[in-house]
C-alpha cells in the first residue's frame, strides 16, 4: 500500500502529466534525460490511480539456460477511476499476457513500460488483480551489486550458484511490477521453481517446499510486511541452514543462515557478529524492524546488498570491506562491513525507505554513520569517533549528495562517508547523547515502514533539535563545498565568520582557545569574542566536518 500521505498525490498529478509527455529534460549539470527516464522515475498518472496491496511472485528459474519464467499477480485498490496501467519490465524480458477477471488485456510496449489496457470499469474502493505473464533471458549482471540483473555462478562443485540484485536499475530488471519506490505492497508472496537439489531463499518466512513431478522444488516464501521492489530477491543454490534466536525488544527474532555446504564451519562462527549487530542497532535505532518475517544472511555471489529481512553476504568471511578497513582507523578491522552495513538497512531503507531514489542519503548517510555506532557500542565513544574521522578520507566534494528528483537519478557517492560525518556533526551540534540517541529512535518510530520525502526527514530533525536545519542541510545535502571557519586575533578578541557556504549558514561550532572549550555561532559576517590575551591557540573540534582557516596565517 502506498505509504506517503495523500495530501502529495494532486502535487504529482500535475507535474507527472507533464514529465510524461515530454521527450527529454536537461538537467542544470547538462545532462540529458529521456522519457525512459521520466516514466521510470516520475509518479505518472497511469501509476496513480491504484495502489498496491499485494504481490505475488511465481516463477521458475532454469539456471541450465538462464531463464525465468512465471506470472505475478498484481493485488491493488483503486482510488481514482483508471483505464491504463503503467507496468514495468525491462528489456530482454517480455510480458506474454495480462488477465483480469478471466479477460485477456490488450497491452503495448514502450520500452520498460507496458501500457495496459483495463476491460473493466475500475471502480474506486474496490480491489483487484492482473496477473501478469512473462518471460526470457533476464539481464546477466556484469558487477553486481552495482549493475543491477541476475548473476549466473557456479559453487566449488559446479552446482548452480544464482542470486539477484536490482537497487537503482530496478525490480522490473528481472520481474513485472509497479517500478517505483513511492508505492508498496502491504504483504507478498515469492513462489520459485528451481532444479532439485537446490533452493530458493527469498524474503519473509518459508510457508512451503512442494516436490513437483517434473523433478523441480517449488519454494514458497512470505512476507508479512510491506516491502521495497529492490527488496525483493531470489537466491538459489545447494545451501545448508542453521539458525539461532535473538532476545531483542520486542521479543523473540529468529535468525536463519543460508550459506554454500563448504562454508557452514566458517559461518557458524564468523555469523556470531549478526547478533552483535542486533543489539547495537536495536539500542540506537529501536527494535529490529521485520520481527514477522525474521532475520536472515544469505551468501550469494557477489559481494552483498540489503534485501529486506533476507541481507545477502559475500565477503569471504573477513572483516573489513575485503579485508580492507575503509576508515583507515583500524576500528574497521573489527566487524564484517557487509554484514553491519547492509544488515542496518533493515532500518534504514527498508523501513524507512525513500520515495525517490534522488533522496538515497536517507539509506546510506544514516547506515554509513550506523558503523561509528556500531564500533560505539561495543568498543567505546573513541572508537567510533576515531572510525568516522577516519572515513572523510573517501569524500570527494564532487557533486551534491542529492540527485535529480523524478528521472531515477541518486546524487554524489559521497552520501556515505560525507553523509556519515554531517550526521556525526549534527551530534556535536546536539551535544546531548541521550537526545540523539532518542532521535534517532523517534525516526524509527515516527517513519516506521514508510516511505518518505528528504524533507520529511530533514524537517523531523529541525522539529526535534529545536534548531533550523534548513541551511545545515543546504549545505552538507545540496551543496559541495566544506563549510570555512575564518578567523583573526586582533586586541585581544578572537573576530571569526563562516565563510564558503550556503546563504543563512550559521552552524553553531565547537572550538578550544588554549585547550578550553568554547561554543560559538558564527555566521556569514564577522562577529567577535573577548579574549584574556592576543597570544592564544584556536583549534576546531575534530569531529565537525569543516575546515578552518587563520586569515593572519599566524
Amino acid at each position: 500500500m502506498r505509504k506517503i500521505l495523500i495530501r502529495y498525490i494532486f502535487l504529482f498529478i500535475g507535474f507527472s502529466f507533464l514529465i510524461s509527455v515530454k521527450a527529454q529534460y536537461v538537467a542544470p549539470s547538462g545532462k540529458i534525460f529521456t522519457r525512459q527516464d521520466t516514466l521510470r522515475g516520475s509518479v505518472t498518472p497511469e501509476r496513480l490511480w491504484w495502489d498496491l496491496t499485494y504481490y505475488h511472485l511465481d516463477i521458475a528459474v532454469n539456471p541450465s539456460d538462464s531463464t525465468i519464467v512465471g506470472s505475478n499477480t498484481v493485488t491493488y485498490r483503486v482510488i481514482n477511476p483508471g483505464k491504463v496501467m503503467q507496468i514495468d519490465l525491462q528489456e530482454p524480458l517480455d510480458l506474454l499476457r495480462a488477465e483480469q477477471n478471466g479477460k485477456t488485456l490488450k497491452f503495448k510496449r514502450e520500452g520498460s513500460v507496458f501500457w495496459i489496457q483495463m476491460a473493466d470499469t475500475q471502480e474506486p474502493g474496490r480491489i483487484y488483480s492482473v496477473k501478469l505473464s512473462y518471460g526470457g533471458r533476464p539481464r546477466i549482471s556484469t558487477r553486481p551489486p552495482w549493475m543491477g540483473g541476475i548473476t549466473w555462478k557456479k559453487d566449488s562443485n559446479n552446482l548452480p550458484f544464482v542470486a539477484s540484485s536490482c537497487q537503482g536499475d530496478g525490480a522490473s530488471i528481472w520481474w513485472p511490477c509497479k517500478d517505483h519506490m513511492y508505492d508498496e505492497p502491504d504483504s507478498m508472496m515469492i513462489s520459485v521453481n528451481v532444479p532439485a537439489g537446490l533452493m530458493d531463499v527469498s524474503n519473509g518466512r518459508l510457508r512451503s517446499v512442494v516436490k513437483q513431478r517434473n523433478k523441480t522444488t517449488t519454494f514458497n516464501w512470505f512476507v508479512a510486511n510491506p516491502i521495497n521492489n529492490y527488496g525483493v530477491n531470489i537466491n538459489i543454490a545447494d545451501y545448508v541452514h542453521f539458525s539461532e534466536v535473538f532476545n531483542g525488544e520486542k521479543g523473540r527474532l529468529d535468525c536463519d543462515y543460508y550459506v554454500l555446504r563448504e562454508n557452514l564451519e566458517k559461518a557458524r562462527k564468523h555469523f556470531e557478529q549478526a547478533p552483535m549487530m542486533l543489539a547495537a542497532f536495536e539500542y540506537w535505532f529501536g527494535p529490529y524492524p521485520f520481527y514477522e518475517d525474521g532475520y536472515k544472511l544469505v551468501e550469494v555471489p557477489y559481494l552483498g546488498m540489503e534485501h529486506q529481512s533476507s541481507i545477502t553476504y559475500g565477503n569471504k568471511y573477513q572483516n573489513g570491506y575485503l579485508g580492507v578497513d575503509q576508515s583507515g582507523s583500524g576500528w574497521g578491522n573489527k566487524f564484517d562491513f557487509i554484514i553491519i552495513h547492509e544488515s542496518g538497512h533493515e532500518w534504514f531503507a527498508n523501513s524507512i525507505t525513500y520515495e525517490d531514489i534522488a533522496d538515497m542519503w536517507i539509506h546510506e548517510s544514516f547506515i554509513n554513520y550506523s558503523e561509528n555506532l556500531y564500533v560505539e557500542y561495543h568498543y567505546g565513544k573513541e572508537a567510533g569517533t576515531d572510525y568516522a574521522r577516519g572515513t572523510r578520507r573517501s569524500i570527494r566534494n564532487d557533486r551534491p549528495i542529492t540527485g535529480f528528483y523524478n528521472v531515477n537519478v541518486s546524487g554524489s557517492g559521497d552520501m556515505y562517508p560525507k553523509g556519515g560525518n554531517m550526521l556525526h556533526t549534527l551530534r556535536q551540534i546536539v551535544d546531548d547523547d541521550e537526545k540523539w540517541r532518542s532521535i534517532l529512535r523517534g525516526l524509527n518510530k515516527e517513519f516506521y515502514h514508510q516511505v518518505v520525502k528528504g524533507s520529511q526527514i530533514e524537517n523531523y530533525m529541525s522539529e526535534k533539535t529545536g534548531l533550523n536545519l534548513k541551511p545545515f542541510f543546504d549545505q552538507y545535502l545540496r551543496d559541495v563545498r566544506i563549510p570555512v571557519f575564518e578567523y583573526y586575533i586582533k586586541d585581544k578578541k578572537l573576530n571569526f565568520r563562516w565563510n564558503n557556504c550556503v546563504p543563512g549558514f550559521n552552524m553553531p561550532l565547537r572550538i578550544h582557545i588554549s585547550g578550553a572549550a568554547r561554543k560559538i555561532v558564527p555566521s556569514a559576517r564577522f562577529d567577535s569574542i573577548d579574549l584574556e590575551t592576543d597570544d592564544v591557540t584556536i583549534v576546531v573540534d575534530p569531529d565537525y566536518y569543516v575546515a578552518s582557516l587563520n586569515m593572519t596565517g599566524k
